[in-house]
């Protein structure tokens, strides 16, 4: 059974602080998906190593997931096993996140570029049909970019609460200004207590929180410019250095919708938008009580809701 938590935060307003560094007990379906660990490898886009995840048989159909901004590969590592018993699975971080290198500059089509490659590295069109991407927020521009420039690579495409970026929008004032490092915590306690998604959510698995959080950690030694210590992975000059534009036209594949009824970034009138821009839309899905961060408060409808996608998109 699915549960949704509010994880109550503490009078600092973190997710995390009350469980003072520890993971957080863990329903038995979480545990045993984590536990059907990926294989773990690299590869090389435009010189940039690209972190790859993968699960179940080389020559069964292909699923590529893609996560959302400043997140990381693992964000799939508990929905993606789920799926291995029928599907190559595979996920990556894109550049600039995770385990992935930086870059000078990023663009949609470079990111697109990784996706197309991690499907020929993970060999996702063994069975001898192009894969499904399964992509959240961020991940729908290089989808979309796929969809209309390179349809041959892949056979359909879910977007989940994912919408093509406007011209007029954009990142908060403190990402879009980037800084030189990002902040470093002296314990991984410390920095546990500071993660928060973008946009804002409190509602959600716990488990699932520390297991983002903690993925999105590492340790560094102190510099000349910043001490050490914990601190985030995703590069902090990102949004200095991403071209938004060249997302995309007009998907010429078949594509499915799944969004978060609460959804901060589908106010009023923005869904009809984007059902706008899909020739073949073969199915919306609205999970009521979810809001944008889907594989957060409501993983097990997600997967449901993946599951019947996947059915009609042949």
């Amino acid at each position: 059974m699915n549960t949704i938590t509010s994880p109550d935060p503490d009078a600092d307003g973190t997710l995390l602080g009350r469980f003072g560094g520890e993971k957080p007990p863990a329903a038995q379906w979480f545990d045993a998906a984590i536990a059907h660990a990926p294989e773990r490898s690299n590869f090389t886009v435009d010189g940039a190593d690209i972190e790859l995840l993968t699960w179940g048989e080389v020559g069964k159909p292909g699923l590529l997931f893609l996560h959302g901004n400043a997140a990381h590969a693992d964000w799939w590592s508990f929905i993606a096993p789920q799926f291995a018993d029928g599907f190559r699975c595979a996920a990556i971080s894109w550049s600039g996140m995770g385990k992935s290198g930086w870059r000078e500059s990023y663009d949609i089509p470079t990111f697109a570029k990784e996706a197309e490659t991690a499907i020929e590295v993970a060999q996702l069109g063994a069975s001898g049909m192009q894969p499904v991407i399964v992509a959240h927020s961020f991940g729908g521009f290089p989808t979309l970019r796929m969809a209309s420039h390179h349809p041959d690579a892949i056979s359909g495409a879910i977007l989940v609460d994912s919408a093509p970026p406007r011209a007029e929008g954009g990142p908060p004032p403190r990402l879009a200004q980037g800084r030189s490092h990002n902040p470093r915590y002296e314990t991984l306690e410390a920095a546990l207590r500071r993660f928060r998604f973008l946009p804002e959510q409190e509602e959600g698995l716990p488990e699932i929180i520390d297991w983002m959080a903690r993925g999105a950690l590492h340790e560094v030694p102190a510099t000349d410019e910043a001490p050490g210590g914990w601190t985030w992975r995703f590069d902090p000059q990102f949004w200095t250095k991403f071209e938004r534009r060249n997302w995309g036209e007009k998907p010429q594949v078949p594509i499915g919708i799944i969004v978060g009824g609460k959804s901060a970034l589908f106010p009023s009138g923005r869904l009809e938008e984007l059902e706008a821009l899909i020739p073949d839309r073969r199915f919306t899905t609205v999970i009521e009580d979810a809001r944008h961060h889907i594989l957060v408060d409501h993983p097990l409808e997600l997967v449901a809701a993946i599951r019947e996608g996947l059915e009609l998109l042949r």
